[in-house]
């Protein structure tokens, strides 16, 4: 199996949560799991497949921790590894930039060579728009702790197994 780090930023601790719990179905050990406000860049380097995860807070923005982190991420040489992206949104009340973050995080790591997977189907997901979309699809796993928490386990599972047949 490929190593595996967990990246995170999480303000209210949902993100940081939905981190624990998705590294747990990866069977990802705790050490190999980060607060992206807490490391430098460079501690990505030992890992194969990187999972980052973000919250999308106001009109689309980034957790904070991700500002930094995403600037310095984005001079790293990522040629060969893989990115598994998953974010927490709120599709009722943000309808319109559900999960932006995750779109961001993707846009800006485009031309570092690394390989995005774990796109997932907008079927059973209810918005209006997203820059996380691309032909159609997420560009990673949107999570609504808030509204849709009810899903969250199954829309884990179901792409924790697309992960390992796609990266792992």
């Amino acid at each position: 199996m490929k190593k595996i780090g967990v990246f995170y930023g999480s303000s209210t601790g949902t993100v940081e949560d939905l981190a624990q719990r998705i590294a747990a179905k990866l069977g990802v050990d705790s050490s190999d799991v980060f607060n992206v406000g807490d490391i430098d860049a460079d501690v990505v380097d030992p890992y194969e497949v990187l999972v980052l995860g973000s919250s999308t807070w106001g009109a689309g923005d980034l957790q904070d921790d991700w500002e930094d982190f995403l600037k310095k991420l984005k001079k790293a040489d990522l040629a060969g590894k893989s990115i598994a992206l998953f974010g927490a949104g709120d599709s009722a009340s943000f309808s319109d930039t559900y999960c932006d973050a995750i779109g961001t995080i993707y846009e800006d790591l485009q031309s570092t060579g690394a390989t995005f997977v774990g796109t997932v189907s907008t079927d059973g997901y209810t918005f209006d728009d997203s820059t996380a979309l691309k032909d159609g699809k997420f560009v990673g796993l949107p999570l609504d702790e808030l509204n849709e928490d009810g899903e969250t386990d199954g829309r884990i599972d179901a792409w924790v197994e697309q992960l390992k047949s796609e990266a792992l």
